[in-house]
């Protein structure tokens, strides 16, 4: 009957530990560590922003240019409907991206609020910092992509013009 496992009280804890001690330093790593979890998921949440923006821009634009290089082509008479249209898409682009990134934003200023509050209150370490989200960079570029094919679908000036 010999049992490999050792009994609780016998389980390897640092010089001068008690058990309440590594009951309170576990927990408050979970606790860390759930707020990188909850940092990664905002970010997921951006990125599923981000790919249906892309796709309203993308679509938007392309219904667009088909429609006016018909149009000069002599195909048809007047494209002004869908070329409203892929505009009205763009813009419904930009809008959901520029709503997407002022979530993000606001919610990660909070999270990183209350992960300082929690720090100051010695429930976490807080050890490791919040890096730049490279998902919110990725949003902004793709914001101002966004703008450039608005502005030269309306103008007819731009980049894409």
């Amino acid at each position: 009957m010999n049992d490999p496992t050792p009994p609780a009280s016998e389980h390897r804890l640092p010089p001068g530990w008690a058990s309440d001690t590594a009951s309170v330093e576990l927990a408050s790593r979970r606790t860390g560590m759930s707020f990188q979890r909850t940092r990664m998921s905002a970010d997921r949440t951006l990125m599923s922003v981000m790919r249906t923006s892309l796709s309203l821009i993308g679509f938007g634009f392309t219904i667009f240019q088909a429609f006016q290089k018909m149009h000069e082509a002599g195909v048809v008479r007047s494209s002004a409907a869908p070329r409203h249209f892929g505009e009205v898409l763009v813009l419904l682009g930009i809008a959901m991206l520029v709503l997407g990134i002022a979530f993000h934003v606001a919610f990660m200023l909070g999270l990183r609020k209350e992960r300082e509050s929690m720090k100051a209150q010695g429930l976490v370490h807080g050890e490791s910092h919040f890096p730049v989200s490279l998902t919110l960079i990725v949003a902004v570029l793709l914001l101002a992509i966004g703008v450039m094919a608005i502005v030269s679908m309306v103008f007819e000036a731009g980049p894409f013009g």
